[in-house]
Formats: structure tokens, sequence, C-alpha cells
């Protein structure tokens, strides 16, 4: 039986765990922290939404990230403090321009894959995860925010997305408790809501009934080859080790691009990180007026997602400042701010700051198959879409992995969906 290490333990890594030891390989987790989904799993914005999957790869994004350089509660910001990997990023991101529609329509049969994927995995390992199937609405506050927005969704309808358009009047019976007067919007029944690093952790335990291996508190300091091979350096408790897999898979999030280096490869993950709140419902009347609809104001670029009864999730913002994970008040203010404009009755008298860095690639796509060297695989860089995609390309990498061991007595799961098939592009 192979013996497979994956690195990282967030949404990437367990689910890819969770593939592999389906198709009956031995699989162990190498986690820095003490549990799993504790970075970037831990409170995003808690949409599963193929309606947002379009890439940032866009002449109008670059113009509005310019424009929005110097305002401290702008959408995007940049720290204009010189760094090569910052700018060699943005200079990799720059030449993706002329991919732009591809890239999103690419990315939205990913999305729609993963969909199929992780309601079967939920169903099947009864995760309880706040699942709210209730779509996604995105509202627009002036017609030519809406018609800009239009030519979005031709992409995305015509990738596979049944995504319609609402009028102002539809968008108050979709969701009664937003406050507000909009052109329009876009609403996408399909897309759904939960809280990711439940999932992530209830997918943990499932991994450890069907004999998946989890060393938390261990950190990898080298990849090496060794005697056919892959010999990892791992320090737990002050102690080094060296464990021997036949092949790894490198899910480390912002991490990666290190890792990556380690094992001979250029994998330009750049830390962009994003902010959530989470407002705590603690009366009936917060929670008889928050929403259960999730919602995406374009404008602000700000998500939301009702987790249960009592907890709302507010989300948003990206900044490019390296591997800065402070929670600057600045930037969770408007947050605060615009739940109060837009659902006033919701008391914000208790909330929970969060940031989290998304590792984001210049091609806005994933990472998703087989490095240089033989053995070492990728399942990284999927941005602000990680738990959207991580079903599809779990699928994707346990498959590509599987060719790297031709005729070795496995389990294997269900075949790769059409949609998924579309995205071996990606291997």
């Amino acid at each position: 039986m192979s013996r497979i290490a994956i690195i990282g333990a967030g949404i990437t890594g367990v689910t890819t765990a969770y593939a592999l030891a389906q198709r009956g390989l031995r699989v162990t987790v190498l986690e820095r922290h003490r549990y799993a989904a504790m970075e970037t799993s831990f409170a995003n914005g808690g949409q599963l939404s193929a309606s947002n999957a379009e890439v940032w790869n866009s002449r109008a994004t670059v113009l509005k990230g310019l424009k929005w350089m110097f305002t401290r509660d702008a959408p995007l910001l940049m720290n204009p403090r010189p760094g090569w990997h910052k700018y060699s990023w943005m200079g990799e991101f720059l030449r993706q321009i002329p991919n732009y529609r591809a890239n999103t329509a690419e990315t939205v049969r990913l999305a729609l894959a993963a969909r199929e994927h992780l309601f079967r995995i939920a169903e099947t390992e009864r995760i309880d995860f706040d699942l709210e199937r209730r779509g996604i609405l995105h509202f627009y506050a002036t017609r030519k925010e809406f018609e800009a927005a239009s030519k979005v969704n031709e992409i995305l309808n015509g990738a596979g997305l049944a995504r319609h358009a609402v009028t102002a009047q539809e968008i108050a019976s979709i969701e009664p408790t937003l406050k507000g007067s909009f052109h329009a919007g876009f609403f996408t029944p399909s897309d759904s809501t939960g809280d990711i690093h439940k999932f992530t952790r209830g997918l943990a335990d499932a991994c450890v009934r069907h004999g998946v291996e989890f060393r938390y508190d261990t950190s990898v300091k080298s990849i090496d080859d060794q005697a056919g091979s892959i010999a990892l350096t791992v320090e737990q408790a002050g102690e080094e080790s060296v464990l021997q897999f036949d092949g790894i898979v490198i899910c480390a999030g912002v991490g990666s691009r290190a890792f990556a280096s380690m094992a001979g490869d250029h994998v330009n993950v750049y830390p962009v990180k994003g902010y959530s709140i989470t407002v705590c419902l603690d009366d009936a009347r917060s929670r008889e007026n928050a929403p259960w609809v999730s919602l995406l104001d374009d404008r602000a670029k700000i998500v939301t997602s009702r987790l249960g009864a009592d907890r709302f999730r507010v989300a948003g913002t990206a900044e490019l400042n390296g591997f800065n994970r402070d929670i600057r008040a600045d930037r969770i203010a408007p947050l605060v701010e615009w739940t109060r404009r837009y659902f006033p009755e919701v008391s914000t008298a208790r909330v929970i700051p969060w940031s989290g860095l998304r590792p984001m690639l210049p091609s806005m796509l994933p990472k998703v198959g087989q490095g240089r060297r033989p053995g070492v695989f990728y399942n990284t860089g999927h941005g602000h879409l990680g738990w959207t995609l991580s079903a599809a390309t779990a699928e994707l990498v346990a498959e590509a992995v599987l060719r790297e061991w031709p005729g070795k007595p496995v389990q294997v799961a269900a075949a790769p969906s059409a949609s998924m098939a579309r995205s071996e592009a990606l291997l």
C-alpha cells in the first residue's frame, strides 16, 4: 500500500486526505497547529459560491486597485512597500489578463463539480456544518454596476451556472431583512453557505475513522529524495526526526510557495489577507432581522452567511501586505458599519473579528497535480474560493496520485464528473 503525506490540514489538505483514503492509500497529514482548520479555513465568508467565480485578472480590477491604493478602508488595499515576492506576483497577475474569460469559466466548472462531491461527503459522513441551501443574492446600487455585472453573468451562464437577474422588488422578496435602495441584482438559487471550520473539523474526524493519521504540532523543515522515496524532516516538541513516504501532496496554503521551493518547483502563491466578523445574534430581535439568504455587495466586495440561528458572518476586503496577520481596526470597522447600514435592527454589540491569508496564485486558478520531482503533488493556491473548489480539486489530485503508481491495488472512488474531466488542464 502506497504511503502518502499531506502537508497542511486546512480544507484542501483534509479533503485531499479523504479522497486518497477512499482510494485505499495510506495517508498521514502533517499540520503545524494543534488542530485542523486553524488558519484560512477558520472563519471565512462561508459561501460555497460558483457565482463568485470571476477571477480578478481584469483591467477594471486593476484600475479600481490603483484608485483605492491610498484609501485605508477600500475593498482592495496594497502596501506599496517594495518586495520581490509581491511585485513578481503582480507581474504574473497582469500577464494573466488575456486569460480572464477562460479562467473564469474554468473556475465555474470546477465549482459546479465540487458542489456535488461536497454534499455527498457531508451526507455520507453525517457532518453538521450549518449548511443553508438558500442561494446567493448579488445586489447593485446603480445601473452602471449592474450592466458591468451582466457581462460577467454571460460568462458564468456560458460555463453552466444557472444565475438570473432580479429586480429591486424581487430582491426585497428574496431577502426581506435587507434594507436599502438597489437598482437590481443577480440570484443563484443553487449556491449555498456553511461553516468551513465545522465542516473541516468534521471531515478530519471522518478521515480518522477511515484510517488517516494526523500528526499535529508538527512542522516540516525539509523535503529530500532518499533511496526512491521522499524524506521529510519534521520537528515536533522541539525534536527533529525524518519520515519517509512514497509521495507527498502540498496543501499548505500560503506556506506552499516555500515548500514548493524545497521540492524544486516555483508555485508563486501570495498571501492576500481577508477579514471577517462574526456577529453574535444574542437577542431575539437580532435573530429575526438577520438574513438567511447569503448576500454579496459588489460595490463593497462584502459577503455574508447565516451560520445557524445565532451567528451572522460578514466578510470581505483584500489586502496585499505580505505575511501580516494583524487584525486592523480600520479594516474591521467597515464590516461593522456595513452591517449597521443594511441590517439596522441587528445588534453589533458583540462581534468577533478575524483575519486570514488567502493563498492566491496569479492566474487565480489553483495548482493541482504533479510537480517536477516524482512523488510530489500539489493542491493549493485556491485564493478566495478554497472551500468552494476543494472537493473537486481533491478528486483531481487523488486521480493524479493514482496515475503515479499504476497497477497497485486501490479502492477506486466514483469517477470524476464530466465537468471535472474538463478541468484536467490544471494537472
